[in-house]
Protein backbone atom coordinates (compact mmCIF):
# COMPACT_ATOMS: atom_id res chain seq x y z
CA UNK A 1 0.00 0.00 0.00
CA UNK A 2 1.28 3.46 -0.89
CA UNK A 3 2.53 5.66 1.93
CA UNK A 4 2.15 8.78 -0.21
CA UNK A 5 -0.63 11.29 0.38
CA UNK A 6 -3.02 11.25 -2.54
CA UNK A 7 -3.01 14.55 -4.39
CA UNK A 8 -6.49 16.18 -4.49
CA UNK A 9 -5.75 16.88 -8.17
CA UNK A 10 -4.43 13.74 -9.87
CA UNK A 11 -2.22 15.71 -12.21
CA UNK A 12 -1.54 19.42 -12.37
CA UNK A 13 0.68 20.49 -15.28
CA UNK A 14 2.64 21.82 -16.92
CA UNK A 15 5.69 19.66 -16.37
CA UNK A 16 8.85 21.80 -16.61
CA UNK A 17 11.68 20.66 -18.83
CA UNK A 18 9.79 17.85 -20.57
CA UNK A 19 10.79 17.24 -24.19
CA UNK A 20 8.62 14.14 -24.51
CA UNK A 21 4.86 13.92 -24.77
CA UNK A 22 2.37 14.41 -21.94
CA UNK A 23 -1.04 12.74 -22.37
CA UNK A 24 -3.90 13.41 -19.95
CA UNK A 25 -7.35 11.83 -19.48
CA UNK A 26 -9.64 13.44 -22.03
CA UNK A 27 -6.90 13.92 -24.63
CA UNK A 28 -7.75 12.37 -27.99
CA UNK A 29 -4.88 9.88 -27.77
CA UNK A 30 -5.26 8.96 -24.09
CA UNK A 31 -6.87 5.57 -24.81
CA UNK A 32 -4.13 4.61 -27.23
CA UNK A 33 -1.33 5.83 -24.97
CA UNK A 34 -2.57 3.99 -21.87
CA UNK A 35 -3.00 0.63 -23.62
CA UNK A 36 -1.01 -2.27 -22.18
CA UNK A 37 0.34 -4.97 -24.46
CA UNK A 38 -2.43 -7.25 -23.23
CA UNK A 39 -5.51 -5.60 -24.71
CA UNK A 40 -7.68 -7.07 -21.95
CA UNK A 41 -5.92 -4.93 -19.31
CA UNK A 42 -7.74 -1.64 -18.67
CA UNK A 43 -5.21 0.73 -17.07
CA UNK A 44 -6.27 4.35 -16.44
CA UNK A 45 -3.36 6.38 -15.07
CA UNK A 46 -3.54 9.97 -13.87
CA UNK A 47 -1.25 10.92 -16.76
CA UNK A 48 1.00 9.31 -19.34
CA UNK A 49 4.48 10.53 -20.21
CA UNK A 50 6.33 9.40 -23.33
CA UNK A 51 9.88 10.50 -22.52
CA UNK A 52 12.52 11.12 -25.16
CA UNK A 53 15.50 10.83 -22.82
CA UNK A 54 16.75 10.00 -19.35
CA UNK A 55 16.49 13.71 -18.53
CA UNK A 56 12.76 13.54 -19.27
CA UNK A 57 12.40 10.56 -16.96
CA UNK A 58 14.24 12.38 -14.15
CA UNK A 59 11.98 15.42 -14.57
CA UNK A 60 8.85 13.27 -14.35
CA UNK A 61 9.99 11.37 -11.27
CA UNK A 62 10.89 14.60 -9.46
CA UNK A 63 7.53 16.13 -10.42
CA UNK A 64 5.61 13.11 -9.13
CA UNK A 65 7.52 12.97 -5.85
CA UNK A 66 6.81 16.63 -5.16
CA UNK A 67 3.06 16.23 -5.74
CA UNK A 68 2.13 13.03 -3.96
CA UNK A 69 1.89 10.97 -7.15
CA UNK A 70 3.50 7.65 -7.93
CA UNK A 71 5.38 6.39 -11.00
CA UNK A 72 4.97 3.17 -13.00
CA UNK A 73 7.30 2.48 -15.92
CA UNK A 74 6.41 0.44 -18.98
CA UNK A 75 8.22 -0.27 -22.21
CA UNK A 76 5.69 -2.47 -23.98
CA UNK A 77 3.23 -3.09 -21.13
CA UNK A 78 3.71 -6.86 -20.91
CA UNK A 79 2.55 -8.33 -17.57
CA UNK A 80 0.65 -5.15 -16.70
CA UNK A 81 -2.36 -6.87 -15.15
CA UNK A 82 -1.02 -7.14 -11.59
CA UNK A 83 -0.30 -3.39 -11.40
CA UNK A 84 -3.86 -2.66 -10.33
CA UNK A 85 -5.51 0.81 -10.30
CA UNK A 86 -3.34 3.70 -11.48
CA UNK A 87 -5.50 6.68 -10.52
CA UNK A 88 -2.69 8.18 -8.39
CA UNK A 89 0.06 7.19 -10.82
CA UNK A 90 1.94 8.69 -13.75
CA UNK A 91 2.57 6.01 -16.35
CA UNK A 92 5.99 6.44 -17.97
CA UNK A 93 5.89 4.76 -21.39
CA UNK A 94 9.48 4.51 -22.63
CA UNK A 95 8.70 3.25 -26.16
CA UNK A 96 10.37 6.29 -27.76
CA UNK A 97 13.73 5.51 -26.12
CA UNK A 98 14.95 2.99 -28.69
CA UNK A 99 18.70 3.56 -28.97
CA UNK A 100 20.93 0.48 -29.42
CA UNK A 101 24.74 0.43 -29.39
CA UNK A 102 26.72 -2.79 -29.99
CA UNK A 103 30.41 -3.08 -29.10
CA UNK A 104 31.52 -6.13 -31.11
CA UNK A 105 35.02 -6.18 -29.61
CA UNK A 106 33.80 -6.12 -26.01
CA UNK A 107 30.76 -8.27 -26.95
CA UNK A 108 28.35 -5.97 -25.17
CA UNK A 109 25.15 -4.10 -25.97
CA UNK A 110 23.75 -0.89 -24.52
CA UNK A 111 20.01 -0.52 -25.10
CA UNK A 112 17.62 2.18 -24.00
CA UNK A 113 14.53 1.36 -21.98
CA UNK A 114 12.09 1.21 -24.89
CA UNK A 115 13.99 -1.33 -26.98
CA UNK A 116 12.19 -4.59 -27.78
CA UNK A 117 14.08 -7.84 -28.02
CA UNK A 118 13.71 -8.40 -31.75
CA UNK A 119 15.51 -5.13 -32.50
CA UNK A 120 18.32 -5.96 -30.07
CA UNK A 121 18.65 -9.48 -31.47
CA UNK A 122 19.03 -8.23 -35.04
CA UNK A 123 21.53 -5.54 -34.00
CA UNK A 124 23.71 -8.13 -32.24
CA UNK A 125 23.37 -10.67 -35.05
CA UNK A 126 24.97 -8.25 -37.52
CA UNK A 127 28.19 -8.87 -35.57
CA UNK A 128 27.76 -12.63 -35.15
CA UNK A 129 26.58 -12.22 -31.57
CA UNK A 130 23.53 -13.37 -29.61
CA UNK A 131 21.63 -11.95 -26.65
CA UNK A 132 19.59 -13.82 -24.04
CA UNK A 133 16.28 -12.77 -25.58
CA UNK A 134 12.81 -13.86 -24.58
CA UNK A 135 10.40 -15.99 -26.58
CA UNK A 136 8.28 -12.97 -27.50
CA UNK A 137 9.89 -10.80 -30.21
CA UNK A 138 8.23 -7.59 -29.02
CA UNK A 139 8.68 -7.90 -25.28
CA UNK A 140 10.74 -5.06 -23.83
CA UNK A 141 14.35 -5.77 -22.94
CA UNK A 142 14.16 -3.75 -19.71
CA UNK A 143 11.11 -5.30 -18.04
CA UNK A 144 12.04 -8.82 -19.13
CA UNK A 145 15.55 -8.47 -17.72
CA UNK A 146 14.47 -6.86 -14.44
CA UNK A 147 12.31 -9.95 -13.86
CA UNK A 148 15.18 -12.37 -14.50
CA UNK A 149 14.84 -13.27 -18.17
CA UNK A 150 14.31 -16.92 -19.19
CA UNK A 151 15.84 -17.30 -22.65
CA UNK A 152 15.87 -20.44 -24.76
CA UNK A 153 19.65 -20.01 -24.56
CA UNK A 154 19.46 -19.88 -20.76
CA UNK A 155 20.43 -23.47 -20.00
CA UNK A 156 23.74 -22.66 -21.68
CA UNK A 157 24.29 -19.03 -20.66
CA UNK A 158 22.05 -18.40 -17.62
CA UNK A 159 19.45 -15.77 -16.80
CA UNK A 160 19.43 -12.57 -18.84
CA UNK A 161 19.72 -10.61 -15.58
CA UNK A 162 23.03 -12.35 -14.87
CA UNK A 163 24.48 -11.05 -18.15
CA UNK A 164 23.85 -7.40 -17.20
CA UNK A 165 26.97 -5.30 -16.61
CA UNK A 166 25.42 -1.92 -15.83
CA UNK A 167 22.01 -0.27 -15.50
CA UNK A 168 21.20 3.42 -15.84
CA UNK A 169 18.25 4.25 -13.61
CA UNK A 170 16.39 7.24 -12.21
CA UNK A 171 15.79 6.72 -8.50
CA UNK A 172 12.79 7.97 -6.55
CA UNK A 173 14.54 11.22 -5.63
CA UNK A 174 14.99 12.10 -9.32
CA UNK A 175 18.70 11.22 -9.58
CA UNK A 176 20.03 9.50 -12.71
CA UNK A 177 22.63 6.97 -11.55
CA UNK A 178 24.68 4.25 -13.16
CA UNK A 179 24.56 1.05 -11.14
CA UNK A 180 27.22 -1.61 -11.64
CA UNK A 181 29.50 -3.79 -9.54
CA UNK A 182 31.53 -0.76 -8.44
CA UNK A 183 28.86 1.96 -8.26
CA UNK A 184 25.59 1.61 -6.35
CA UNK A 185 26.28 -2.12 -5.87
CA UNK A 186 23.19 -2.78 -3.73
CA UNK A 187 20.92 -1.17 -6.29
CA UNK A 188 22.70 -3.05 -9.08
CA UNK A 189 22.11 -6.32 -7.24
CA UNK A 190 18.42 -5.54 -6.68
CA UNK A 191 17.70 -4.56 -10.28
CA UNK A 192 19.03 -7.85 -11.64
CA UNK A 193 15.99 -10.01 -11.09
CA UNK A 194 14.31 -7.99 -8.34
CA UNK A 195 11.71 -6.40 -10.59
CA UNK A 196 10.79 -2.78 -11.22
CA UNK A 197 10.32 -1.44 -7.68
CA UNK A 198 13.64 0.39 -7.36
CA UNK A 199 13.61 3.09 -10.01
CA UNK A 200 12.86 3.84 -13.64
CA UNK A 201 15.45 2.17 -15.85
CA UNK A 202 16.61 4.29 -18.77
CA UNK A 203 19.26 1.96 -20.27
CA UNK A 204 20.97 -1.40 -19.74
CA UNK A 205 24.36 -2.79 -20.73
CA UNK A 206 24.73 -6.55 -21.03
CA UNK A 207 27.03 -9.23 -22.37
CA UNK A 208 26.54 -10.82 -25.78
CA UNK A 209 27.66 -14.28 -26.80
CA UNK A 210 29.55 -15.46 -29.90
CA UNK A 211 26.73 -17.32 -31.62
CA UNK A 212 25.40 -16.77 -35.13
CA UNK A 213 23.21 -19.84 -35.65
CA UNK A 214 21.45 -22.63 -33.79
CA UNK A 215 19.80 -25.95 -34.56
CA UNK A 216 16.19 -25.33 -33.67
CA UNK A 217 12.57 -25.87 -34.63
CA UNK A 218 9.38 -27.74 -33.80
CA UNK A 219 8.12 -31.33 -33.94
CA UNK A 220 4.36 -31.26 -34.61
CA UNK A 221 1.90 -34.03 -33.64
CA UNK A 222 -1.91 -34.28 -33.47
CA UNK A 223 -3.16 -33.13 -30.07
CA UNK A 224 -4.79 -36.55 -29.56
CA UNK A 225 -1.26 -37.99 -29.15
CA UNK A 226 -0.51 -35.61 -26.30
CA UNK A 227 0.01 -38.19 -23.59
CA UNK A 228 2.33 -40.34 -25.69
CA UNK A 229 4.40 -37.42 -26.95
CA UNK A 230 4.74 -35.64 -23.62
CA UNK A 231 5.75 -38.85 -21.86
CA UNK A 232 8.55 -39.26 -24.40
CA UNK A 233 9.55 -35.62 -24.06
CA UNK A 234 9.58 -35.78 -20.25
CA UNK A 235 11.73 -38.91 -20.39
CA UNK A 236 14.23 -36.98 -22.51
CA UNK A 237 14.42 -34.13 -19.99
CA UNK A 238 15.04 -36.50 -17.09
CA UNK A 239 18.23 -37.74 -18.71
CA UNK A 240 21.73 -36.31 -18.66
CA UNK A 241 21.29 -33.52 -21.17
CA UNK A 242 23.95 -31.08 -22.30
CA UNK A 243 23.34 -27.46 -21.32
CA UNK A 244 23.30 -26.65 -25.03
CA UNK A 245 19.85 -28.23 -25.49
CA UNK A 246 16.60 -26.64 -24.34
CA UNK A 247 13.21 -28.20 -25.09
CA UNK A 248 9.57 -27.32 -24.55
CA UNK A 249 6.55 -29.64 -24.43
CA UNK A 250 3.35 -27.86 -25.31
CA UNK A 251 -0.34 -28.10 -26.14
CA UNK A 252 -1.12 -25.54 -28.82
CA UNK A 253 -4.50 -24.59 -30.25
CA UNK A 254 -4.08 -22.08 -33.05
CA UNK A 255 -6.93 -19.65 -33.72
CA UNK A 256 -8.39 -19.26 -37.22
CA UNK A 257 -6.59 -15.99 -37.94
CA UNK A 258 -5.44 -15.04 -41.45
CA UNK A 259 -1.85 -14.33 -40.37
CA UNK A 260 -1.40 -17.98 -39.31
CA UNK A 261 -0.24 -20.32 -42.12
CA UNK A 262 -3.12 -22.27 -43.65
CA UNK A 263 -1.75 -25.73 -42.85
CA UNK A 264 -1.95 -25.09 -39.11
CA UNK A 265 -4.62 -22.36 -38.89
CA UNK A 266 -7.46 -23.27 -36.56
CA UNK A 267 -5.95 -26.67 -35.66
CA UNK A 268 -4.75 -28.22 -32.39
CA UNK A 269 -1.42 -29.90 -31.71
CA UNK A 270 0.97 -31.21 -29.17
CA UNK A 271 4.43 -29.98 -30.05
CA UNK A 272 8.01 -30.30 -28.89
CA UNK A 273 10.24 -27.30 -29.48
CA UNK A 274 14.00 -27.76 -29.51
CA UNK A 275 16.79 -25.17 -29.28
CA UNK A 276 20.35 -26.48 -29.56
CA UNK A 277 23.55 -24.41 -29.72
CA UNK A 278 26.03 -27.23 -30.29
CA UNK A 279 26.71 -29.97 -32.83
CA UNK A 280 23.44 -30.79 -34.64
CA UNK A 281 24.40 -34.46 -34.62
CA UNK A 282 24.29 -34.49 -30.82
CA UNK A 283 20.80 -33.01 -30.89
CA UNK A 284 19.68 -35.53 -33.51
CA UNK A 285 20.77 -38.41 -31.28
CA UNK A 286 18.91 -36.95 -28.28
CA UNK A 287 15.75 -36.20 -30.27
CA UNK A 288 15.66 -39.55 -32.06
CA UNK A 289 13.01 -41.10 -29.74
CA UNK A 290 10.67 -38.17 -30.43
CA UNK A 291 11.23 -38.34 -34.14
CA UNK A 292 10.58 -42.08 -34.01
CA UNK A 293 7.01 -41.24 -32.97
CA UNK A 294 6.39 -39.91 -36.49
CA UNK A 295 5.61 -36.19 -36.22
CA UNK A 296 3.30 -34.61 -38.78
CA UNK A 297 6.01 -32.08 -39.47
CA UNK A 298 9.63 -31.56 -38.38
CA UNK A 299 10.98 -28.03 -38.80
CA UNK A 300 14.19 -28.48 -36.80
CA UNK A 301 17.07 -27.11 -38.86
CA UNK A 302 20.12 -24.90 -38.63
CA UNK A 303 18.82 -21.32 -38.53
CA UNK A 304 20.30 -17.86 -37.90
CA UNK A 305 19.94 -16.62 -34.33
CA UNK A 306 17.20 -14.05 -35.15
CA UNK A 307 14.95 -16.93 -36.27
CA UNK A 308 14.87 -18.17 -32.66
CA UNK A 309 12.65 -15.20 -31.79
CA UNK A 310 9.82 -16.65 -33.87
CA UNK A 311 10.00 -20.40 -33.22
CA UNK A 312 7.85 -20.27 -30.07
CA UNK A 313 5.10 -18.53 -32.07
CA UNK A 314 4.26 -15.92 -29.44
CA UNK A 315 1.97 -13.19 -30.79
CA UNK A 316 4.04 -10.43 -32.33
CA UNK A 317 1.55 -7.66 -31.66
CA UNK A 318 -0.78 -6.76 -28.75
CA UNK A 319 -3.64 -9.21 -28.17
CA UNK A 320 -6.25 -9.77 -25.44
CA UNK A 321 -5.54 -12.72 -23.21
CA UNK A 322 -5.32 -14.14 -19.71
CA UNK A 323 -2.78 -16.54 -18.27
CA UNK A 324 -0.52 -17.47 -15.40
CA UNK A 325 2.36 -19.78 -14.57
CA UNK A 326 4.11 -21.76 -11.86
CA UNK A 327 7.45 -23.53 -11.50
CA UNK A 328 7.74 -27.27 -10.97
CA UNK A 329 10.32 -29.21 -8.95
CA UNK A 330 9.92 -32.35 -11.05
CA UNK A 331 7.76 -33.92 -13.69
CA UNK A 332 7.04 -37.59 -13.00
CA UNK A 333 4.80 -39.72 -15.20
CA UNK A 334 1.81 -38.87 -13.00
CA UNK A 335 2.34 -35.18 -13.77
CA UNK A 336 2.25 -35.84 -17.51
CA UNK A 337 -1.00 -37.73 -17.09
CA UNK A 338 -2.39 -34.83 -15.04
CA UNK A 339 -1.52 -32.11 -17.56
CA UNK A 340 -2.83 -34.21 -20.43
CA UNK A 341 -6.15 -34.65 -18.67
CA UNK A 342 -6.38 -30.94 -17.85
CA UNK A 343 -5.06 -29.41 -21.07
CA UNK A 344 -5.00 -32.07 -23.80
CA UNK A 345 -7.54 -33.10 -26.40
CA UNK A 346 -10.27 -33.65 -23.81
CA UNK A 347 -9.77 -30.40 -21.87
CA UNK A 348 -12.95 -28.93 -20.37
CA UNK A 349 -12.10 -25.53 -21.87
CA UNK A 350 -9.51 -25.15 -24.65
CA UNK A 351 -6.63 -22.76 -23.99
CA UNK A 352 -4.42 -21.26 -26.65
CA UNK A 353 -1.21 -22.64 -25.15
CA UNK A 354 -0.15 -24.75 -22.19
CA UNK A 355 3.61 -25.19 -22.13
CA UNK A 356 6.26 -26.85 -20.03
CA UNK A 357 9.78 -25.43 -20.42
CA UNK A 358 12.74 -27.49 -19.32
CA UNK A 359 15.03 -25.42 -17.10
CA UNK A 360 18.20 -26.47 -15.26
CA UNK A 361 21.71 -26.12 -16.62
CA UNK A 362 23.25 -22.70 -16.00
CA UNK A 363 19.82 -21.36 -14.98
CA UNK A 364 20.05 -23.48 -11.82
CA UNK A 365 23.58 -22.47 -10.79
CA UNK A 366 23.68 -19.53 -8.35
CA UNK A 367 26.91 -17.58 -8.68
CA UNK A 368 28.24 -14.94 -6.27
CA UNK A 369 28.31 -12.26 -8.97
CA UNK A 370 24.63 -12.75 -9.89
CA UNK A 371 21.81 -10.49 -8.74
CA UNK A 372 18.66 -10.83 -6.66
CA UNK A 373 17.45 -13.76 -8.77
CA UNK A 374 20.71 -15.68 -8.74
CA UNK A 375 19.20 -18.87 -10.15
CA UNK A 376 15.91 -20.67 -10.74
CA UNK A 377 15.37 -23.41 -8.17
CA UNK A 378 13.06 -25.58 -10.28
CA UNK A 379 13.38 -28.01 -13.16
CA UNK A 380 10.41 -26.84 -15.25
CA UNK A 381 8.27 -23.78 -15.87
CA UNK A 382 4.54 -24.09 -16.63
CA UNK A 383 2.70 -21.30 -18.41
CA UNK A 384 -0.94 -21.48 -19.54
CA UNK A 385 -2.77 -18.79 -21.50
CA UNK A 386 -6.02 -18.29 -23.38
CA UNK A 387 -7.40 -15.65 -25.70
CA UNK A 388 -10.05 -13.26 -24.34
CA UNK A 389 -11.38 -11.27 -27.31
CA UNK A 390 -14.57 -10.58 -25.31
CA UNK A 391 -14.69 -9.60 -21.60
CA UNK A 392 -17.01 -12.48 -20.77
CA UNK A 393 -14.27 -14.94 -21.72
CA UNK A 394 -11.86 -13.77 -19.01
CA UNK A 395 -13.57 -15.74 -16.24
CA UNK A 396 -13.73 -19.13 -18.03
CA UNK A 397 -10.20 -18.75 -19.39
CA UNK A 398 -8.77 -17.99 -15.95
CA UNK A 399 -10.79 -20.83 -14.44
CA UNK A 400 -9.16 -23.21 -16.90
CA UNK A 401 -5.70 -21.72 -16.29
CA UNK A 402 -6.26 -22.32 -12.58
CA UNK A 403 -7.42 -25.88 -13.28
CA UNK A 404 -4.17 -26.58 -15.15
CA UNK A 405 -2.13 -25.12 -12.30
CA UNK A 406 -4.04 -27.16 -9.75
CA UNK A 407 -3.52 -30.33 -11.78
CA UNK A 408 0.24 -29.85 -11.41
CA UNK A 409 0.16 -28.41 -7.87
CA UNK A 410 1.54 -31.61 -6.27
CA UNK A 411 4.83 -30.98 -8.07
CA UNK A 412 4.94 -27.18 -7.74
CA UNK A 413 8.16 -25.54 -6.57
CA UNK A 414 8.26 -23.07 -3.69
CA UNK A 415 9.57 -20.40 -6.03
CA UNK A 416 7.48 -18.49 -8.58
CA UNK A 417 9.00 -16.90 -11.68
CA UNK A 418 8.11 -13.20 -11.75
CA UNK A 419 7.76 -12.80 -15.53
CA UNK A 420 5.30 -15.70 -15.80
CA UNK A 421 3.18 -14.48 -12.86
CA UNK A 422 0.25 -12.69 -14.53
CA UNK A 423 -1.82 -12.59 -11.33
CA UNK A 424 -1.02 -11.10 -7.94
CA UNK A 425 1.21 -13.23 -5.72
CA UNK A 426 2.77 -12.68 -2.31
CA UNK A 427 6.13 -11.10 -3.13
CA UNK A 428 8.30 -13.43 -1.08
CA UNK A 429 8.03 -16.59 -3.29
CA UNK A 430 9.75 -14.84 -6.21
CA UNK A 431 13.07 -14.93 -4.36
CA UNK A 432 14.85 -16.76 -1.57
CA UNK A 433 13.94 -15.54 1.91
CA UNK A 434 17.38 -13.98 2.33
CA UNK A 435 17.15 -12.18 -1.03
CA UNK A 436 13.63 -10.93 -0.32
CA UNK A 437 14.60 -9.31 2.98
CA UNK A 438 17.63 -7.71 1.34
CA UNK A 439 15.40 -6.37 -1.44
CA UNK A 440 13.08 -4.80 1.15
CA UNK A 441 16.02 -3.08 2.86
CA UNK A 442 17.29 -1.72 -0.47
CA UNK A 443 13.79 -0.51 -1.36
CA UNK A 444 13.66 1.34 1.96
CA UNK A 445 17.02 2.94 1.23
CA UNK A 446 16.29 4.11 -2.33
CA UNK A 447 12.50 4.67 -2.19
CA UNK A 448 11.25 4.86 1.42
CA UNK A 449 7.97 6.57 0.39
CA UNK A 450 7.21 3.85 -2.19
CA UNK A 451 6.94 6.25 -5.12
CA UNK A 452 8.02 3.68 -7.72
CA UNK A 453 5.33 1.13 -8.52
CA UNK A 454 5.85 -2.33 -10.03
CA UNK A 455 3.55 -5.13 -11.12
CA UNK A 456 5.03 -7.34 -8.40
CA UNK A 457 6.05 -4.78 -5.76
CA UNK A 458 8.67 -4.95 -3.06
CA UNK A 459 7.42 -3.19 0.11
CA UNK A 460 10.12 -1.20 1.89
CA UNK A 461 11.25 -2.39 5.30
CA UNK A 462 9.66 -0.22 7.99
Amino acid sequence: MSTLPISPYPFAGPLPGLAGQLVLPGDHDYDQARQAWNLAVDQRPAAIIRPESAADVAAVVSYAADRGLRIAAQGTGHNAGPLGPLADTILVRTERMRGIRIDPQARTARVEAGVVWLDAVHAAARHGLAALAGSSPDVGVAGYTLGGGLSFLGRKYGLAASSVQAIEVVTADGRLVRADHDHEPDLFWALRGGGGSFGVVTALEFRLFPLSQAYAGVLWYPIERGQEVLHAWAELTRGELPDELTTVGRFLRLPPLPEIPGEIRGKSFVVVEAFHVGDPGVADDLLAPLRALGPLNDTIATVPVPALSHIHMDPEQPVPGAGDGILLDRLPSEAIDAITAAAGAGAAFPLLSVELRHLGGELARPRPENGALASVDADYALYAVGMTPAPELVEPVMAQVEAVKQALAPWAARQVYLNFAETRHPAAPFWTEQAYHRLRRIKAAVDPRDIIRANHPIPPTR
